[in-house]
């Protein structure tokens, strides 16, 4: 099947081509054909494997195909993501795929000024892209209206339950029109979030690429096993290797990025970090600094693994190896995407063995170990009371830190 097969609209066929798209992913192929016959879609689907132009490409054709009214814009199709990241991506598809038409579509998100967003509105959109938050605020305030939507898309569905934004989408699913096409996206599917499916679908049509909590085939997985201190030493030691042009690597924790990004740094080694204490303006620039190929590792902690969206980045390495084994599956497809090759790397301490074991059990195959390297496991798994002293101590240090930050601060306002 080619896109051509697909009978999108003019327009859309010459975006598409212009994006070098020339075979639909497995996605696409099954999805697009569903909803331009306007069945309401569930579809289960692994991050990466090209679902946003499965839902985009068939509402831009629905919309390029009704007569556009005179007179200011209305809001026609909504698209309800968790992130700030992933919806500007989703906006910049759009944009790209909209480039033969005169459909507008604007984005919205919290942690910036409202300002530009809402004089953006007032010029008048056909598609709106939001967070929860700043869609429910500007709707409290008079700017915007739902009364006018015609399709309506939830997207990583199962990261918006995760964020705590479950009363936000029941608000937001009572001011939609009863009549609407509705489409649901998840990567994966627990019963919470079939219960929240029932309440947005009229006799959805299901759609599942790939078993729930995959990893793609186009990736190769692999883990360096190594000591808690020795990780650093280690991260350097893989960065050595010239093939990785650019490397996304992901951290548990804010301070745990900026941590690695220093040390990096140390070593004339062009990096930056991407976290929640980021401005958006930061975040965005660090962001289109590594799109742009001027920055060689970024740093994200998880509020960026399913934000960043890079057709051309073959690496992911994992610091920290999340203890919620969905966690991996979501940040190794920031790699691979669309049927690209990609490689995913680990680098786990003696405490994180277990959840190496717990995501092979999830992703049904076993992470090659590479053995051969400098900085091999030595040290053993602590027992729980010796968990319980380093935790102590560990708390000890860090209040300690604090306090004498704060002395220093009050020694200086003197």
């Amino acid at each position: 099947m080619t896109f051509e097969d697909l009978k999108l609209h003019n327009s859309l066929q010459k975006a598409v081509k212009d994006q070098n798209y020339e075979t639909p992913t497995s996605i696409q192929a099954k999805t697009i054909p569903l909803i331009l016959d306007r069945n309401d879609v569930l579809s289960t689907a692994q991050t990466g494997t090209g679902k946003t132009a499965a839902f985009s490409l068939p509402i831009l054709h629905h919309l390029e195909n009704e007569s556009q009214n005179q007179g200011k814009r209305k809001v026609k199709a909504l698209i309800v993501t968790p992130t700030r990241e992933l919806a500007i991506q989703i906006a910049e598809n759009f944009t790209n795929y909209s480039k033969y038409n005169s459909i507008k579509n604007t984005v919205i998100y919290g942690g910036v000024k409202q300002m530009k967003q809402v004089k953006r509105l007032d010029a008048g959109v056909d598609v709106l892209i939001a967070t929860p938050g700043r869609l429910l605020d500007l709707i409290g305030q008079g700017y915007i209206t739902l009364r006018d939507v015609k399709y309506f898309v939830l997207d990583e569905a199962d990261r918006m339950l995760d964020m705590g934004f479950i009363h936000d989408i029941k608000k937001i699913i009572k001011m939609l029109p009863q009549k609407r096409q509705s489409l649901f996206f998840s990567a994966t599917m627990p019963k919470n979030i079939l219960e929240l499916s029932k309440t947005i679908l009229k006799n959805p049509k299901n759609v599942s690429v790939a078993p729930v909590s995959s990893t793609a085939e186009t990736i190769q997985q692999y883990v360096y096993f190594t000591n808690q201190t020795s990780k650093k030493e280690l991260l350097f030691h893989i960065l050595k290797d010239k093939e990785i042009k650019q490397i996304l690597v992901f951290s548990r924790t804010k301070h745990g990025a900026n941590k690695i990004v220093k040390n990096l740094k140390k070593k004339n080694i062009e990096a930056t970090a991407i976290h929640g204490d980021k401005s958006q303006n930061q975040r965005q620039n660090a962001l289109k600094s590594f799109k742009d190929g001027g920055m060689r590792v970024l740093v994200a902690t998880d509020i960026a693994a399913r934000g960043i969206d890079i057709n051309e980045l073959r690496h992911v390495l994992n610091y920290n190896i999340p203890n919620e084994s969905e966690t991996y599956v979501h940040r190794i497809g920031r790699c691979g995407r669309a049927g690209k090759e990609g490689i995913s790397i680990s680098i786990s301490g003696p405490e994180e063995n277990a959840y190496i074991r717990d995501i092979e059990k999830l992703i049904g195959k076993k992470i090659d170990a590479i053995k051969d390297h400098p900085f091999p496991q030595t040290d053993k798994p602590m027992n729980a009371q010796e968990k319980k002293e380093f935790e102590k101590e560990k708390n000890r240090k860090k209040q300690e830190f604090f306090a004498n930050r704060k002395k220093k601060k009050a020694n200086y306002r003197k």
